[in-house]
């Protein structure tokens, strides 16, 4: 066994594409998006949600323990999700005495239907329910799923907007590099399907219009335009889930890719939601995470790009910067299942994995892309927040 390197060994999510890699991969295959019209605050609004199936099985889990009653979606979509990746991972069956894996994960908005119930319970009765503080707190997640695996190390929870998951990989890397951890379960939670918090993004002017929608044309266009470098106005959707990985030392049997380059860098704020024309922070990410590997080597980005105006084309101009107009095949899953907030940047690893299991490069369907690569090695994974917080991921396959 290699102990240079850091592996991932397992990664499980939980969205609108499904549960195991294997249904996750079909449904990557059609050109099909898995948004839907949702009715919130009497309007319908475009929403990339669980399946019922999806929404039962947390259900499900909801009510399996009276301690997980009161818990947020995010914590809820976390503890699933997680079970799932330490099973892949071979962990489950860890004694209790060796499972001290460290757990980092983070959320953007952290528990928005619990937060937006209580307040709405406050402005009515003036007063909150005894479990409103230590239900909405950020920590949550991660402690639950420590409770959950009956895991001995270290836990701890961030929010670092749209780039969480891959700054709790950061972090996880770090660990296990410092040699204080050898292994680590990442990632991030996302349930913002909520009324305040499509009404936040509809305040920023980002959100994907729902005017003069029906069935019809749910079928034949593409509310989220990402990856769209020619559109003509915002198309942003949210969406709802959790991915994580497993992060372990070295090479071993079981691994799905290992993690060649970690870049990160952040822009100096101009605005709170800015980033520069050029995305200055992707290009530094970017060039950091390609330090020991030459451009040509990159077969595939998997881009952040929100389906905003201004975050789509700034990171497109940005990777241009870095590879001299000589563009790698370039995607995203935006398009497909929305914007998840925290969990985003995850389930583009989880893309990346899949391209290098599978050499096949996602095609989206409204982009003009360069030839898909033959073989695909390497994949370079996006994620940015508000103001500029930019992290890049190389990936390359075994």
């Amino acid at each position: 066994m290699s102990t240079d390197k850091i592996s991932i060994t397992a990664i499980s999510s939980i969205s609108p594409l499904g549960v195991t890699l294997e249904e996750i991969w079909e449904n990557y295959q059609n050109t099909d998006h898995r948004l839907t019209l949702q009715e919130i605050d009497k309007e319908p609004v475009w929403t990339g949600r669980l399946s019922q199936n999806l929404q039962q099985k947390i259900t499900d889990l909801k009510e399996s323990d009276s301690k997980y009653q009161h818990l947020d979606h995010s914590v809820l979509y976390a503890l699933y999700t997680a079970r799932n990746a330490v099973e892949r991972a071979g962990w489950k069956s860890l004694e209790r005495s060796n499972k001290n894996f460290g757990i980092n994960i983070g959320s953007s908005r952290g528990a928005t239907g619990l937060f937006e119930h209580f307040h709405e319970d406050y402005l009515k009765h003036n007063r909150t329910p005894s479990l409103t503080s230590p239900t909405t707190t950020l920590g949550n997640i991660s402690s639950w799923v420590a409770h959950d695996l009956g895991t001995d190390g270290p836990e701890f929870s961030h929010s670092i907007t749209c780039s969480t998951a891959l700054h709790a990989l950061l972090n996880g890397v770090a660990w296990i590099r410092s040699g204080m951890a050898d292994k680590f379960l990442v990632g991030g939670s996302e349930a913002p399907l909520t009324p305040f918090t499509i009404a936040q993004m509809k305040a920023l002017k980002i959100y994907a219009s729902s005017k003069n929608s029906s069935v019809t044309e749910r079928i034949r266009s593409y509310p989220c335009r990402a990856l769209d470098v020619m559109k003509k106005k915002n198309s942003m959707v949210l969406g709802e889930g959790a991915s994580l990985a497993c992060l372990e030392r070295g090479i071993l049997p079981g691994t799905l890719g290992v993690i060649e380059g970690i870049g990160y860098a952040t822009e100096l704020l101009e605005h709170n939601v800015s980033i520069s024309a050029d995305a200055r922070c992707f290009q530094k990410s970017m060039a950091m995470a390609l330090e020991n590997t030459p451009k040509e080597e990159v077969d595939v980005i998997v881009m952040h790009a929100p389906g905003t105006l201004k975050g789509d084309i700034s990171e497109w101009n940005a990777i241009k910067k870095i590879f001299c107009n000589d563009l790698p095949f370039l995607t995203t899953n935006k398009w497909k299942i929305g914007h998840t907030f925290g969990a985003s940047g995850m389930l583009n690893i989880e893309m990346a994995i899949l391209m290098l299991r599978y050499q096949k490069a996602i095609q989206v369907p409204f982009y003009k892309n360069t030839a898909a690569p033959k073989n695909i090695k390497k994949v370079l994974v996006n994620a940015v927040g508000f103001g500029g917080n930019a992290v890049s991921i190389l990936l390359a396959k075994v």
